[in-house]
């Protein structure tokens, strides 16, 4: 495997192990140096490119005089945990250049595997309770108010950090230094526990919080189509402050839905379904593609708040105006002064 994020299947694992050794039945399941050059660009330009956009909205978020809706506290920790996520990618990168020898020592080994299964925990589960509010928002707009207020996004957002740290410690005890063939891997040599820690991801960040989404998303949609026709002003309305929502609804789909269901054709493989090497072959390419792609949501998401979140722009053009306003009475002084000393020669 070209790379082995957090969750990858087990047999993966082995074949990341030997960098680019052909697995138990001499299926080839070769690395040359252009594939190898090629995944180290595309991860330190996902890393580089995440760093500064996620940077940047969490800056606009920060920066702004006027305090975050609950919609925006949940996108600002959305970009962090982004950030987090691409903040170690360029050790992944690392091990991907040096042909998955891990020189970075067991502790960097057990945080940057932390850190990807951290942000797949908490990204899903912000994205959850983008969901739910939007739902309350557009269903139950009166009854429920009291649940989208500040004070209680705030204390979701802090759950959701805990959750997926505490999701994250059976990863962490399991990552160890394997060598092998004079390659020292990062890896889960625990199969039990592995496996536990997969079934674990599918089900917990997976199947329960997508089932949310999807309930969530199809009762907004209902909604907004069941609005009255007279009442055009305020759909236009809704669609203005729905549209980034979905937008980042679909994108993170897009992006991990393909990651989560990498695993099934691993299953059929160990239960003797996917024996033939060009099965193998597949579901190994496969495998390296959905985790790149599930990658690139963390530069997705930010891209998503400039072309299709109008209010965020709008934020962004008066954190800009907040900026220059505090210039400007020290320039209107200096101004006035040189005036005067015109006006009044010594």
């Amino acid at each position: 495997m070209a790379l082995l994020p957090t969750s990858l299947p087990a047999n993966f694992t082995t074949l990341a192990e030997d960098g680019n050794q052909s697995n138990s039945n001499n299926c080839s399941l070769q690395s040359n140096n252009l594939s190898i050059s090629s995944i180290t660009a595309y991860i330190l330009s996902i890393s580089v490119l995440g760093i500064v956009l996620n940077i940047f909205v969490l800056t606009v978020f920060v920066l702004h005089k006027k305090p975050c809706t609950v919609a925006e506290i949940y996108l600002s920790n959305l970009a962090a945990a982004d950030l987090f996520l691409v903040s170690f990618l360029p050790f992944w990168a690392a091990n991907v250049y040096h042909k998955f020898d891990w020189i970075f020592g067991l502790a960097m080994c057990k945080m940057v595997n932390v850190s990807i299964l951290m942000n797949v925990y908490c990204s899903i589960y912000f994205v959850v309770l983008i969901s739910i509010d939007r739902y309350l928002a557009l269903v139950h707009p009166l009854s429920l108010e009291k649940m989208r207020r500040p004070k209680f996004a705030k204390i979701c957002c802090a759950v959701v950090w805990i959750l997926g740290l505490s999701l994250s410690i059976p990863k962490f005890i399991n990552r160890k230094l394997v060598s092998h063939r004079n390659i020292t891997s990062c890896s889960e040599p625990d199969e039990t526990l592995f496996q536990a820690t997969e079934w674990m991801i599918l089900v917990l960040g997976f199947f329960i919080p997508i089932s949310i989404i999807f309930f969530c998303t199809a009762k907004i949609l209902k909604a907004l189509r069941n609005r009255s026709i007279q009442d055009v002003n305020a759909k236009k309305i809704d669609h203005k402050a729905n549209a980034l929502v979905l937008a980042v609804l679909l994108a993170f789909l897009i992006c991990w839905v393909p990651f989560h269901l990498r695993s099934m054709p691993t299953w059929l493989y160990k239960a003797g379904l996917l024996a033939e090497c060009s099965s193998q072959i597949i579901q190994h390419f496969c495998g390296q593609f959905f985790t790149y792609l599930a990658f690139f949501n963390s530069v997705a998401n930010p891209i998503l708040y400039v072309i299709v979140g109008k209010n965020f722009r709008k934020k962004v053009k008066e954190v800009f105006l907040q900026r220059n306003y505090k210039w400007s009475p020290t320039m209107t002084f200096r101004s006035s002064r040189t005036k005067l000393s015109f006006m009044h020669p010594s």
